[in-house]
């Protein structure tokens, strides 16, 4: 079965900070999608976010031109190719950042997390992150969230020590237990899943979800399926905005769609696809 993929992105400053310290960024073409969020003083998080995103893509783009992908860093286990792809390029992300933090002086302690989708053929998709930025899953007007926090408050709900509402209202709830370039090595958590058709995936930092509830980003998703994707993620920021916007605000929203017979042969006749859209 191929799949369309539908992209829509937005980041926003929220009305607090002065600046924003996160990116996202995308290449439809080798289908890739990132979002991080950057952590250190100065513009150090805004550096590190950006460094995470670009060197995560600029692997894709590689890969591609090399017609493999590079085994970077431990390999993740139980894994498909696309997710050790995956791996790969946050492992790389992880070195860029570190090694920057360590060679200057203004860029001490700075840090990002992140999250990756990798779409692969037929709906296979594969997602790493690092830190507390999350992936949602809408399928069938319900969501799911398909990463967990690498945070101390989640941490502690893991292991019974707080409970889920404890932890929304905790006074360490900023502090997470991992991240790109805070050590020389990285671990991150690396999945493979099937997409059906009307699945939205809803990558995202923090900034949207300690505004939004999981039932809130639930309801602005189906409230919004019939409409362009970008109205979608706009809401979802607007959302965070008037919940008190105290973080910056990024949300990607990706969005399958069953392929066209006609452009299945358009395909299959050496066409490839329109450039408006990206055949998955």
């Amino acid at each position: 079965m191929s799949l369309l993929v539908e992209v829509a992105g937005r980041s926003d400053i929220g009305c607090v900070r002065t600046n924003n310290e996160d990116n996202f960024g995308y290449d439809a073409r080798y289908g890739i999608f990132v979002v991080c969020d950057g952590m250190g003083g100065q513009a150090a998080g805004e550096v590190a976010s950006k460094m995470a995103v670009d060197t995560i893509l600029t692997y894709f783009r590689q890969s591609a031109a090399n017609g493999r992908f590079q085994t970077v860093g431990e390999r993740a286990e139980g894994v498909s190719e696309l997710g050790q792809a995956v791996s790969s390029a946050i492992h790389l992300a992880n070195q860029a950042v570190y090694e920057s933090s360590q060679t200057h002086a203004s860029r001490s302690g700075m840090g990002s997390t992140t999250v990756a989708v990798h779409v692969g053929k037929h709906g296979l998709y594969s997602i790493g992150h690092v830190g507390d930025s999350r992936i949602y899953l809408v399928r069938d007007g319900v969501i799911q969230q398909l990463t967990q926090d690498h945070s101390l408050v989640m941490e502690q709900v893991r292991r019974g020590l707080i409970t889920l509402e404890e932890a929304k209202h905790s006074e360490v709830a900023n502090i997470i237990i991992r991240a790109l370039g805070a050590e020389d090595t990285v671990h991150p958590d690396i999945d493979d899943l099937m997409a059906k058709p009307g699945d939205v995936l809803l990558l995202c930092s923090d900034g949207l979800t300690r505004e939004v509830d999981d039932d809130g980003l639930q309801e602005i998703i189906n409230q919004n399926s019939g409409k362009p994707l970008q109205t979608t993620c706009d809401a979802l920021i607007d959302k965070a905005r008037v919940g008190g916007g105290h973080d910056n605000i990024t949300a990607l929203l990706l969005r399958f769609k069953r392929q066209p017979w006609f452009q299945s042969i358009f395909s299959s006749l050496g066409g490839g696809s329109p450039k408006w859209q990206n055949s998955i």
